[in-house]
């Protein structure tokens, strides 16, 4: 608390993340055309994408009901409530349009995207574990932790596996594509949503489903979600594999 100011886990993730991720895909965006200012632009559109979308899509994935109660509450973000399936729609959306207004290559972008995603994605994970909040099932492994608020049980640290598995292993996995494997424009953003699709499609096992969701027949809602994440990563990198032009 600085005076008025309250600092946020959450938020110093957000700032980590895209910071990070900026500074990873710069270089590759002045490759593609754009001048300084320009690429300055392309993190805006990102945060106000993200921000946007992942508020919409916690209200109307996980919380529709109460929401459309107490529509005065969809503003209240500092209370919490942020959707990651929202806010990556969020961010392509952004993405796209940003592409539409430079004249650069919506699917070269999307790529960068992806890629540099993986680092929000880390620090966004390791926000959850410090705010003790998305926390795992209860378990007897031996490094099973007790969440404050969450009753006396150890439970998984699912925000960590997460954040080592969507966040630092997607992000080996597409390094090592992006520079081993000649790929068409495209196909690193298909093996980033297929990719996320599988690592927390697996996790999610792992992590205690939102209360006012619980499970449709047997999986989470997540998991529901990161479904249709492997089909479409599956797709794009078909139809994108057959683009005769590399990636940049």
């Amino acid at each position: 608390q600085l005076g008025p100011f309250a600092v946020r886990w959450y938020g110093m993730a957000y700032v980590a993340g895209v910071t990070l991720g900026f500074a990873l895909i710069r270089p590759s965006l002045m490759r593609l055309g754009l001048n300084s200012d320009q690429t300055w632009d392309f993190p805006m559109h990102i945060i106000l994408g993200i921000l946007i979308g992942g508020r919409l899509g916690y209200v109307l994935i996980y919380d529709p009901i109460y929401f459309f109660t107490n529509p005065i509450d969809i503003f209240s973000v500092w209370n919490g409530g942020m959707a990651y399936h929202g806010g990556a729609a969020g961010a392509m959306i952004a993405t796209i349009r940003y592409a539409k207004k430079t004249g650069v290559s919506a699917w070269a972008l999307l790529d960068l995207l992806g890629w540099a995603s993986t680092i929000g994605i880390f620090f966004g994970r390791l926000a959850n574990f410090i705010n003790a909040e998305l926390v795992g099932r209860i378990t007897s492994v031996p490094w099973g932790m007790v969440f404050p608020g969450a009753g006396p049980l150890p439970r998984h640290p699912s925000q960590l596996y997460q954040a080592f598995s969507e966040g630092v292993g997607l992000f080996v996995i597409l390094t090592m594509c992006r520079f081993r494997l000649r790929l068409k424009s495209g196909q690193l953003f298909g093996g980033y949503v297929f990719g996320y699709g599988a690592f927390r499609f697996a996790t999610e096992f792992f992590r205690e489903p939102d209360v006012q969701v619980g499970y449709l027949a047997g999986l989470t809602m997540g998991q529901w979600l990161c479904l249709t994440m492997l089909g479409a990563g599956l797709v794009i990198i078909g139809i994108r594999g057959r683009q005769p032009k590399l990636n940049v």
